[in-house]
């Protein structure tokens, strides 16, 4: 299924600077970045629930968001994109 991960982490200290190096770099991990704070990552149930456990693990509950939108795996038919960055594939070959 498509999910859709987004997440705003408080950066006014250098812990909040380093929280939000480590919750990018594991969202990247799982998925493709779209916008500054968002990432659409496909994953199977047990997939999402460990990428879950690992950013709430991260973040500061206190101070932070975030946030998992299920897209399903239809997403094709639900997602519309304008404007720059065009859109990708998310089961297409990745290039590295």
């Amino acid at each position: 299924m498509l999910v859709l991960v987004t997440y705003d982490v408080n950066t006014t200290d250098d812990a909040g600077k380093k929280r939000l190096r480590r919750v990018a770099k594991e969202c990247v991990k799982h998925g493709q970045r779209v916008q500054c704070s968002v990432f659409e990552c496909l994953l199977d149930a047990s997939q999402c629930k460990t990428l879950q456990a690992a950013l709430c693990r991260i973040i500061d509950l206190s101070k932070d968001s975030l946030r998992f939108y299920y897209i399903g795996n239809h997403y094709h038919t639900k997602i519309e994109h304008f404007g720059v960055k065009a859109g990708y594939d998310p089961e297409g070959t990745l290039i590295f």
